[in-house]
């Protein structure tokens, strides 16, 4: 894999990222992938490689970069259940100011440039998350309806901006819930939001799982809810994405 540092520009300055993708000079499908709250770091590059290791260029914007560039805060090496609230102190008024608004704006930049990177394939890109990253992920593909062919997200606050959000979604969709996250008939109600917005789609519960499962340095983190999280995404972007 090769792996660089990006500049975004967007319309309030530029946006620090990284992108990973397959040596070989050959042009990949493009895949926008959000990070959690804590931002990028090196669990996030990992997780970032393993994907473009399948034949993706991967792009993970730093969308907390009015803030300083990333980490935007001082993380620990693991980020433990003893220093969560210090760490979420620091970082809920950061994400609480990235307004819908921002998160818009910041979407359009990013997906100018992913899709100009000349390692990126002409073609629909997919869209993916981590917690409030799989909300600014279902917020760009419901944006992008004619440009995100795949849309996943997990442990995210997905329906927060309510049912008629979702209906403007032509990506195939997955979400893979926490299960301290939402009940059975939340998930109803928000699976009934994708029947109504006529797509495709995969939505459910991970058993056993707390907010958090996919990412290793924390203690949420549960290994056989990772390894379902790739199962369900990488047959989604089989699907969706055009390799050449």
């Amino acid at each position: 894999m090769l792996s660089k540092m990006l500049h975004i520009p967007t319309a309030d300055g530029q946006a620090d990222a990284f992108a990973t993708f397959p040596d070989g000079g050959e042009r990949h499908p493009g895949v926008l992938m959000y990070a959690d709250g804590f931002g990028i770091r090196p669990v996030l590059r990992e997780m970032a490689r393993e994907l473009a290791g399948h034949g993706y260029y991967v792009l993970v914007p730093n969308f907390l970069y009015r803030n300083g560039p990333a980490p935007v805060i001082e993380l620990p090496e693991h980020i433990g259940e003893e220093v969560r609230p210090a760490v979420f102190a620091q970082l809920m008024p950061l994400i609480e100011a990235h307004t819908a608004e921002r998160v818009l704006s910041d979407a359009d930049a990013y997906l100018k440039l992913l899709t100009t990177q000349p390692e990126v394939a002409a073609g629909p890109v997919a869209v993916t998350g981590y917690c409030i990253g799989g909300l600014l992920a279902t917020r760009t593909a419901a944006a992008h309806p004619g440009q995100v062919a795949a849309l996943a997200a997990f442990h995210g606050p997905v329906g927060v901006d309510g049912p008629d959000s979702l209906s403007k979604l032509t990506a195939e969709v997955h979400f893979g819930h926490a299960e301290s996250d939402l009940t059975p008939e939340a998930l109803g109600e928000l699976n009934q939001a994708l029947d109504a917005a006529g797509v495709g789609y995969t939505s459910e519960i991970y058993p056993g799982t707390v907010h958090g499962f996919t990412m290793s340095d924390t203690d949420a983190f549960n290994p056989a809810a990772l390894q379902l999280h790739w199962d369900r995404l990488m047959p989604l972007l089989g699907r969706t994405l055009t390799k050449s």
